[in-house]
């Protein structure tokens, strides 16, 4: 997977912009916070179906990132399975590169 998406997505985190977690991401979603969600490629299909389910059903996009291992290295945390990006311009920068 692309490291420009992680980079960006460090970028992300330091400047306040994404929530991490697959509970934060959920909860967004359900208040309409992203402009786009991130998955990791190696996410639960529990967490896959619920997340994407949320995300479809308000019509926000959803991203395949690297593995979850790759995604927390890049947000300085251990293994993040799901993303919320709540900057517009971000978002369009990471489908960009999708």
């Amino acid at each position: 997977m692309s490291s420009r998406l992680t980079r960006l997505l460090g970028l992300g985190a330091r400047a306040g912009n994404v929530v991490i977690g697959v509970g934060g991401v959920r909860a967004g979603l359900q208040q309409d916070k992203f402009a786009c969600v991130v998955l990791a490629a190696d996410a639960g299909p529990r967490t896959m179906e619920k997340v994407t389910r949320l995300a479809d059903a308000r019509k926000i996009p959803v991203l395949r990132g690297p593995v979850a291992d790759e995604l927390g290295i890049a947000l300085g945390r251990p293994a993040v399975q799901a993303v919320g990006v709540t900057d517009p311009a971000l978002a369009r920068g990471l489908m960009a590169d999708s």
